[in-house]
């Protein structure tokens, strides 16, 4: 591109171009947009679609990727309220009915014998009996309400066909029998939400923390460089640890904890751009017009240093994503069941030396993975919103 091309565009077209042509940074942000995508409309894609996909299945426990097994569902004598559909891609639906994995079944009119899924290590054969009349909900009915079954063979071909479902597991079950693909998909929405809500909180401190020792200097500024010392020399793992267990474990004080102690190179980063064009002519025009300063600092000052602070939100998503992993990972994060990776690790960090490695690896690659991206779309859009180049 030439000199007089690059004259005729503005900077955003600019920015964005040299953007799109970092194949990493692009290629990181399909990634994360994927995960988004995945994140908020996990339920309608995931498996095991119970509230914080807790389905425990525990005939089937800690079985490989790829697993199949049939199962019996058995309706339940009170079956849940049905669930709007915004409240369902929140929060997921419960289970109508009971899930029993089997090796095979022997039916007939009046009842069905369940021969229980079982390991090959085992040879104790468990069975369970089912009355007909329990699996009404997906039976035919007669007017008395019992299933009208007239033989053993149509009792049979109805059951199979109505209360029988195959189901494979893809990347198998955890220690619990839930289905770890459903899981991990789920876990995801733990990472980016704390990511997205730690950096809005952080912005929001850091931009306004920095703004007034930057702009109003003296003894305001000395204030704020002493106070923003103080938390800098603290250990962010640490202050994070200290702020959750003043506010109590839990998703919600997960996000403040995080929030609240990541503002400060936010506000190092502001409280120097602003240092450096508080003396320019546009913020002494706008003085001598009588703007007011919170004016001057969030509609003139602020809009001309907002590249160094996407950059470093940015790298604060990462942090982000880390430190929630290593909340989780330490009990006073993320609580069971609701999924997270951090937690899924300390569930299963345990199978690294078995034959299961793979249930704490997956989601330790997803974090590195997920970090990584965000770190990737940092040097893109420093480069892309460089004015140098």
């Amino acid at each position: 591109m030439d000199d007089k091309t690059k004259q005729n565009q503005s900077p955003k077209a600019l920015a964005w171009k040299r953007f799109r042509s970092n194949k990493l940074g692009m290629l990181s942000c399909f990634y994360v947009i994927v995960w988004a995508l995945l994140a908020l409309f996990a339920y309608l894609i995931i498996p095991d679609k119970t509230p914080n996909a807790n389905r425990q299945l525990l005939e089937i426990s800690t079985k490989k990727p790829g697993f199949e097994v049939d199962m019996l569902m058995i309706p339940k004598e009170t079956p849940p309220a049905k669930t709007p559909f915004f409240k369902f891609l929140l929060q997921g639906r419960p289970d109508d009915c009971t899930y029993l994995p089997f090796d095979s079944l022997h039916i007939n009119k009046e009842q069905t014998t369940v021969y229980l899924y079982q390991s090959e290590a085992s040879s104790n054969i468990r069975t369970e009996i089912i009355e007909n009349k329990e699996l009404i909900g997906f039976g035919p009915s007669t007017s008395s309400g019992t299933l009208g079954f007239t033989s053993d063979s149509e009792a049979e071909a109805y059951i199979r066909s109505h209360c029988v479902k195959h189901r494979k597991f893809l990347l198998g079950t955890d220690q619990f029998g839930r289905d770890f693909l459903s899981r991990l998909i789920l876990g995801s929405r733990i990472s980016l939400t704390v990511g997205f809500i730690a950096v809005l909180l952080s912005l929001m401190i850091g931009i306004i923390v920095g703004s007034l020792g930057g702009f109003f200097r003296g003894k305001v500024d000395d204030a704020v460089v002493w106070f923003i010392n103080v938390v800098w020399s603290i250990p962010t793992l640490l202050l994070v640890i200290a702020i959750t267990f003043a506010l109590g474990k839990g998703i919600a004080q997960v996000f403040i904890a995080v929030g609240l102690t990541m503002w400060v190179e936010v506000a190092r980063i502001v409280r120097g751009q602003i240092l450096s064009i508080r003396e320019t002519t546009f913020v002494e025009a706008g003085r001598a017009l009588g703007f007011k300063d919170l004016r001057i600092i969030f509609k003139h000052i602020l809009p001309n240093i907002l590249n160094p602070i996407i950059v470093v939100s940015a790298a604060n998503f990462a942090s982000a994503i880390l430190l929630e992993a290593g909340l989780s990972f330490l009990g006073i994060g993320v609580q069971p069941p609701m999924p997270s990776w951090g937690s899924m690790i300390k569930e299963n960090y345990a199978f690294i030396i078995l034959d299961a490695a793979y249930l704490a690896l997956l989601p330790g690659i997803a974090i590195m993975l997920l970090v990584l991206a965000f770190m990737l779309i940092g040097n893109a859009l420093r480069e892309a919103l460089d004015v140098k180049n």
